[in-house]
């Protein structure tokens, strides 16, 4: 079996907010009960926190003695970008000015604070870069903002990797950067190394993305993968289910397009378990995680580019069954 190192956001095991509780399903905790939670959860080595949510410059010492209370190292840490009304016309592509730079701002100090607990990875979505309504932005303008913000930021410390998140919607109607092809142009782009993508699976799966192909298409085009969110949706919406638990084929399709990268990161949890006990809802996803992989290491990855090779999708599903029910 590989050796995987699994992550999860902190936001899991927190109360369980959204648009129709506002107040959370769950009673409210504190960060420290939070990363207590996570501690619960087997084979959980990392969390991802949210600057100013989970840690700032006032409880740094205290979180930082808690994860190691609980030997958590930071996986990722993300500046909020998205969760404010002063985003709410977009960060980096926003028309005004002043907005534009309190978002280089904000994922500036989200770079400092990755450096103060020895963390190297920033995540980047935006959430409220896009629109509703036709003839509502200019495309091009925003487009070239977006460029120009991330180079700024990127220059600022090249030891600090930034990597993007694509979503197709949600909670604009349209986002700027809402495909996998568009999140490369953008790289591709902005031309920076330090620069490279968060590939959250739901996120494809909402944007009808097929796993595999978008992990081989960044190995084609030399972007680089960074960081990984596990979790399942419905295809409709990003309903952030437990990880596998919908589109269990395509996961291992996935698995074996992750060796065949030779990706090296966190495996992180990005569940949000509003109506379902955190703890078990994120065991029971690292689980399904370990069973698919091993699903790959038992067949083999020799053995799929043998089926592959020959194109016979009736040999591909006899594969994956003898492999899954042994029959």
């Amino acid at each position: 079996m590989r050796k995987i190192k699994f992550s999860a956001g902190l936001a899991a095991f927190g109360n369980g907010i959204d648009r129709y509780v506002n107040l959370g399903y769950k009673e409210s905790v504190t960060v420290e009960k939070m990363i207590e939670l996570a501690g619960a959860v087997e084979d959980l080595e990392g969390v991802e926190l949210v600057e100013n949510w989970h840690v700032n410059k006032n409880n740094l010492n205290a979180i930082k003695e808690c994860l190691e209370k609980y030997r958590f190292k930071v996986s990722m840490v993300i500046p909020d970008l998205w969760a404010t009304k002063k985003w709410a016309m977009g960060s980096l592509s926003a028309k005004d000015a002043k907005t534009r730079e309190e978002a280089k701002e904000t994922i500036i100090n989200a770079i400092e604070m990755a450096k103060r607990i020895d963390c190297d990875l920033i995540d980047v979505w935006f959430g409220q870069d896009g629109w509703d309504y036709s003839f509502e932005v200019d495309y091009l303008q925003s487009w070239q903002f977006l460029v120009e913000g991330l180079r700024e930021v990127a220059d600022y410390d090249a030891g600090i990797r930034i990597g993007i998140e694509h979503k197709i919607k949600e909670p604009r109607c349209f986002a700027h950067v809402g495909s996998i092809g568009k999140l490369m142009l953008l790289i591709k782009e902005v031309e920076r190394p330090n620069i490279g993508v968060v590939c959250d699976f739901g996120h494809c799966f909402e944007g009808y993305e097929n796993l595999g192909q978008v992990l081989a298409l960044m190995k084609h085009y030399g972007v680089k993968l960074f960081h990984t969110h596990f979790n399942d949706n419905y295809r409709l919406w990003d309903d952030d289910l437990i990880s596998c638990s919908v589109h269990t084929i395509e996961y291992i399709e996935a698995f074996y397009w992750l060796q065949k990268v030779d990706y090296q990161g966190w495996y992180s949890l990005d569940i949000f378990p509003f109506r379902i006990d955190s703890i078990k809802a994120a065991t029971e996803s690292i689980k399904w995680i370990k069973a698919l992989a091993g699903v790959v290491d038992k067949v083999g990855v020799d053995k799929i580019d043998e089926v592959i090779k020959d194109g016979d999708a009736c040999d591909a599903q006899k594969l994956i069954r003898e492999a899954i029910f042994g029959f």
